[in-house]
């Protein structure tokens, strides 16, 4: 036991002559880090200013609308005004509507999504390839991706949206579309 011990001790002796060996003589000219902001990068023109989640996006149209952005995943609940008054990221479905605007169709409280998954706050506002697309929230609050060996058409947001929409969106109202 005392030959394994005398390794064991013999083995962390060289291990710390190896980390001295490669230390700094002087521990504090490593670089220390820095509590100030870094400097902003060297730019070749003027700087975008960051995107207001807010911004309504130009191509949109006009009036009291809901505005779905494909790429961005993002939805905005426009007033007449053409100012948002409520956005929210969402999951989109496997199968998506073409840009372009449409007006909601049907509502439903409260269903079976076409993945299975009990849903609420429905707002269907076209069909793709035989597939109702709209919006909905899960009530379990979920946002899985979808599987995409599947046809859905739910655009899946937080319950709290989905809230918003359903209050939002009756019957008749604009939905627009956007890349």
């Amino acid at each position: 036991m005392a030959g394994l011990t005398a390794a064991a001790v013999a083995a962390v002796a060289f291990l710390a002559y190896q980390a001295s060996a490669n230390a700094p003589a002087d521990v504090s000219a490593e670089p220390r880090p820095t509590t100030s902001a870094p400097a902003a990068p060297a730019t070749n023109g003027p700087q975008q200013p960051p995107k207001d989640p807010l911004a309504v996006p130009a191509n949109s149209g006009s009036g009291a609308r809901v505005v779905y952005a494909l790429a961005e995943r993002r939805v905005w609940l426009v007033d007449e005004k053409g100012q948002a008054t409520h956005t929210f990221s969402v999951m989109p479905s496997t199968v998506h509507p073409v840009p372009g605007a449409y007006t909601v169709t049907s509502r439903s409280g409260s269903v079976r999504g076409s993945d299975g998954v009990q849903i609420e706050h429905v707002v269907r506002f076209t069909t793709v390839e035989d597939v109702a697309i709209g919006f909905s929230a899960a009530v379990d609050g979920s946002l899985p991706t979808p599987d995409p060996e599947r046809k859905t058409g739910g655009i899946r947001m937080k319950r709290a949206d989905g809230e918003a929409m359903w209050t939002f969106a009756s019957i008749g109202a604009k939905v627009v579309v956007v890349a």
